[in-house]
């Protein structure tokens, strides 16, 4: 199955960048993934938040084919136990088609980029850094890949 995970934000700081490598070369073994840094606008003094978050949606959305399931990570998404997710995983892995994660900037996802996702999944209730997200979402697919191939990084 191929995974292609579209970020919008290019400053990684260097820890994140290190977590982000650390789970993305651990993922290949499972997984063929990609990450793709999208140029986040830049903010200006009194900026409308919803007009910086649809010039970084139609960025998102040019990276999407019509094919692709595509899951958009988002606060007022679902949330799944790590058991769930992978079970999702072997499903949508059966459907055949590419796996697109959106992550946001730091004002989240556009309307037209939550209206495209199939899925729509919350990492956790809690505020963090959009950083934070691609580290999650990284380990979290390790994690359920791992799960899935009875390799023992996972514990109950």
């Amino acid at each position: 199955m191929q995974c292609q995970i579209l970020a919008v934000g290019q400053k990684v700081p260097r820890w994140a960048a290190d977590a982000c490598e650390d789970y993305f070369v651990r993922l290949q073994r499972f997984m063929k993934c990609h990450l793709f840094d999208i140029a986040s606008s830049t903010r200006q003094k009194n900026y409308d938040a919803n007009a910086y978050k649809e010039e970084e949606g139609a960025k998102l959305l040019q990276k999407i084919s019509p094919t692709d399931k595509v899951i958009a990570l988002d606060v007022k998404g679902q949330a799944f136990s790590t058991q769930t997710l992978a079970t999702n995983i072997a499903n949508w892995q059966q459907e055949g088609n590419r796996l697109v994660f959106l992550i946001g900037g730091p004002d989240g996802l556009s309307d037209a980029c939550l209206k495209r996702a199939n899925v729509k999944w919350s990492l956790s209730m809690l505020t963090f850094p959009h950083v934070l997200a691609r580290v999650i979402l990284l380990e979290q697919l390790y994690r359920a890949t791992s799960l899935l191939a009875n390799h023992p990084y996972h514990r109950e």
